[in-house]
Formats: structure tokens, C-alpha cells, sequence
């Protein structure tokens, strides 16, 4: 299992962020979603944790067959989705990931906010994370993939007229007021001979560029947000939630050559051969537990983001 944890900071307060970071999920989610892919929100409750209290339940199902390098495409059926489970305890959330055809393969993902530069070297309080497995993230210089970048979400050019905040400068991060940081810790898991490694790797390659791209549109679309309530912005979520559905099962229905994947608890018979041929051994998962609650480690079997 391969744990980093990411430090992402931004010219905010936690406070503001709360309502920031609804606003941007549901809008970069609604951007990604077309083509048949994209993605589908299956649910989105209140939900209480027994130490956390009370806060939300998301579950989404992500199409993304077109975005999996060539050495994943070749065992992966053709039309699939990984389930996110998320519980924003704010300012602490959980999202696990599952996939139901592949064996002892595990995404958790914990975030906790914090109104800091990003100095905390305990803020999940159980133990401090390693030196070398922390990255901290520049949402100002660090390179984002180039189909990502729009010149209107460049924070060197960037001012917000509401809060009169920008555009940032190189070393922002030492003087900055306000500042606050997203401490992310991630652990990822794929226990397949062969495969370990390079599927960990390109897994935290994926997760560094979307949270840099994430937190670079929650900045810059601060003027969209900013001043919006709770109230309103869980409005906005619901009516861009409707929006992002229509449009990727419009797309899907559309396509009768790729049905969509039937929920199973075990490896479909097509896709156990292809691992087989590739030396991998296969078994069938148990069932799922019935709890809303995330397990200390998800693995990615039965569909339950």
C-alpha cells in the first residue's frame, strides 16, 4: 500500500471554504460529464458519523474508460465506472473508491482543513506523516496537464473583485492573508503481481493534477460563490446535479452499442479470462456491509465514489 499525504493551500478561510468547495465539486463535475462520460450523482443525504457528528453522504459513479492509460484499457471491459463514497464531516471528510471487477484494489482518501500555511505535521492527529511522503502542492506554479489550463483560472492573472484578493505571486504562500490548507491523506492500494507499482504510481500521478486543478477553480471562481449561503449553494448543487445526470445518461441511452455494466459481486466470466491470461489470480469477493459508515479500508469490489 503506497499512503502520501497532500498539502494544497489557497488564499481562503475555512469558513469560506465550506462553501467553496460545494460550488466547485458540482461545477468541475458537471464541466467533466459528456460523451458518456463524466459523472452520475446516485445519492446525496444527510449522514451522521458516530464521532464526527452530522454532515453529508455522496455517492457517485465516475465514467472514464476514454482516460485509462493503454496497459489498464486492455483488461478493463468496455464501458465501466468507479463508485465514490464521500462523508463531509467539514471541515473533515472520507471518500473511498471502488471498482467491481478488480480484486484488492483500494483509493481512501482523508481531508481535513485547516486556517494555516500548511505547517501541521500531525493534523490527523494519530501520527505524524513521514518527511518524505509529503508533497506540498502550488496551486500558483506546480504544472497542471495542458488540456486543463484556461487562461480565465490562471491565479497569476486572477483578482477577485468581491474580496479584492489577487492575482498571487510567487512565495504567496509565506504572507498570504488569509490562508488555509487542504491536508489530504492518501492511500492507494493494488495488490496484483506485476501491476502494484505502476498502477500505484499513475493512481497518485491522477490524484496530484486533480488536486491542483480542483483547488486552482475553487480560487478562481471565488466571485461565483463567495457571499452564497448553505441554503443556496446546496440549491445550486441539486439543480447541477439534474443537469450533470440528464446529460450523461442522455449520452449513454444514445449509445446502444455500450450497455452499461450490471451490478456484480464477482468478476464477470470475460473479464476473469483476461486477467487469467495475464498471470493474475481472481476470487470472488464477499458481500459488501450494509453500513453508510466508510471502513478504515475499502476494497474495490461490490459497487456500493
Amino acid at each position: 500500500m503506497l499512503m502520501k499525504e497532500y498539502r494544497i493551500c489557497m488564499p481562503l478561510t475555512v469558513e469560506e471554504y465550506k462553501i467553496g468547495q460545494l460550488y466547485m465539486i458540482s461545477k468541475h463535475s458537471n464541466e467533466q460529464s459528456g460523451g458518456g462520460e463524466g459523472v452520475e450523482v446516485v445519492r446525496n443525504q444527510p449522514d451522521t458519523h458516530p464521532q464526527h457528528g452530522l454532515g453529508q453522504l455522496t455517492e457517485k459513479r465516475i465514467y472514464l474508460n476514454s482516460k485509462l492509460p493503454s496497459w489498464v484499457s486492455v483488461f478493463v471491459p468496455r464501458v465501466f465506472y468507479v463508485t465514490e463514497k464521500a462523508w463531509n464531516f467539514y471541515p473533515y471528510t472520507i471518500t473511498e473508491y471502488s471498482v467491481s471487477f478488480l480484486p484488492k484494489f483500494s483509493i481512501r482518501i482523508e481531508t481535513r482543513f485547516e486556517n494555516n500555511n500548511g505547517d501541521n505535521n500531525n493534523v490527523f492527529g494519530d501520527r505524524p506523516t513521514p518527511a518524505e511522503s509529503v508533497s506540498h502542492l502550488d496551486i500558483l506554479i506546480d504544472p497542471i496537464p495542458d488540456k486543463h489550463y484556461k487562461e480565465t483560472e490562471d491565479l497569476s492573472r486572477w483578482v477577485s473583485e468581491k474580496t479584492g484578493r489577487g492575482p498571487l505571486v510567487e512565495g504567496w504562500r509565506k504572507d498570504s492573508t488569509p490562508i488555509m490548507c487542504s491536508y489530504k491523506r492518501v492511500q492507494c492500494s493494488f495488490e496484483v503481481y506485476g501491476f502494484q507499482g505502476k498502477t500505484e504510481d499513475f493512481i497518485h500521478r491522477n490524484i496530484q493534477d486533480i488536486l491542483l486543478v480542483g483547488h486552482r477553480q475553487a480560487v478562481a471562481w471565488t466571485d461565483e460563490w463567495h457571499g452564497m449561503s448553505l441554503e443556496d449553494v446546496r440549491e445550486y448543487e441539486r439543480q447541477i446535479q439534474e443537469q450533470t445526470n440528464s446529460k450523461l445518461k442522455s449520452t449513454q441511452n444514445n449509445n446502444t452499442a455500450a450497455p452499461r455494466p450490471a451490478y456484480s459481486r464477482s468478476m464477470s466470466v470475460t473479464d476473469e479470462r483476461s486477467l487469467k491470461k495475464m498471470g493474475v489470480k481472481t476470487m470472488d469477493m464477499s458481500d459488501p456491509s450494509t453500513s453508510t459508515l466508510p471502513h478504515s479500508t475499502v476494497r474495490l469490489n461490490s459497487t456500493p465514489e
